[in-house]
């Protein structure tokens, strides 16, 4: 459903990704992982097609930048770009009419309602808290009921009950045939559902791993993201103080 041959990008003498291959079936929950700078943002992009790169990128066996692949490419990037002078109900209408999508209004009420923003409807993007945003975010990026969909952080600013229902959501989306990939540093967040792991850092996958490849190991997806990314034993990693952990790796003992 997704393929990504050889993509190489480059920024001016920094390259961003380089040689970037991966597969993704129908029906199956993909997370990218990886530190900061790894270039998760760029293949991400990439992907969508906002950025010019060298290699290939097909979604269904479509060129991405195709008319026909991105209308059945999804996106919800990590940052809302919301229009200040639109109501909620208006994000949603216009993003209907540039997709020209019919019988929508029905899915744009359950939408809203999944996501606690009934009552949002008359309310202005810049009127809304980061939060509503991050959820309306969501609402505009399944209301065309992508075949492959790609969320960038998803799960930031959202409170318990809208994250319950993003997972509840990616997993009927799964058991529909749809196509996920998901990049996120929360790797607890995506610990129930993914199917598929890629870990990424300087800009090369470092590991592409199925829960079933990785279980038959007996190591967990944080083991083997501190193994990958830091050269951490699985007995480091579950050693670690409890207190939390950086982005840059587990919180060490003084």
């Amino acid at each position: 459903m997704l393929s990504v041959e050889h993509v190489t990008k480059h920024y001016k003498k920094v390259t961003a990704c380089n040689d970037v291959t991966f597969h993704l079936d129908p029906g199956s929950v993909t997370v990218l992982l990886g530190p900061n700078g790894a270039g998760k943002s760029t293949i991400m992009k990439s992907i969508i097609g906002f950025l010019r790169y060298e290699g290939e990128i097909r979604i269904r066996d479509l060129p991405n930048k195709s008319p026909k692949a991105r209308r059945i490419l999804g996106y919800i990037p990590e940052i809302p770009a919301l229009y200040p002078n639109l109501t909620v109900s208006e994000h949603l209408e216009f993003l209907a009419r540039a997709y020209r999508l019919k019988d929508y209004k029905e899915y744009a009420e359950q939408l809203l309602s999944d996501f606690e923003l009934t009552d949002k409807k008359k309310k202005f993007g810049d009127e809304l808290s980061k939060g509503m945003q991050q959820k309306l975010n969501i609402c505009l990026g399944l209301l065309p009921r992508p075949e492959v969909l790609l969320l960038d952080e998803p799960m930031i600013g959202l409170d318990p009950h809208a994250i319950l229902k993003l997972r509840k959501t990616i997993e009927e989306l799964r058991s529909e045939g749809k196509t996920l990939l998901i990049s996120t540093h929360i790797i607890d967040s995506v610990e129930l559902f993914w199917d598929r792991a890629l870990i990424m850092q300087d800009g090369t996958i470092r590991a592409n791993v199925t829960k079933a490849q990785l279980h038959e190991g007996g190591q967990t997806l944080e083991e083997l993201f501190f193994e990958v990314t830091e050269g951490l034993r699985p007995e480091d990693v579950r050693s670690a103080p409890d207190d939390g952990t950086t982005e840059e790796g587990p919180v060490k003992k003084p």
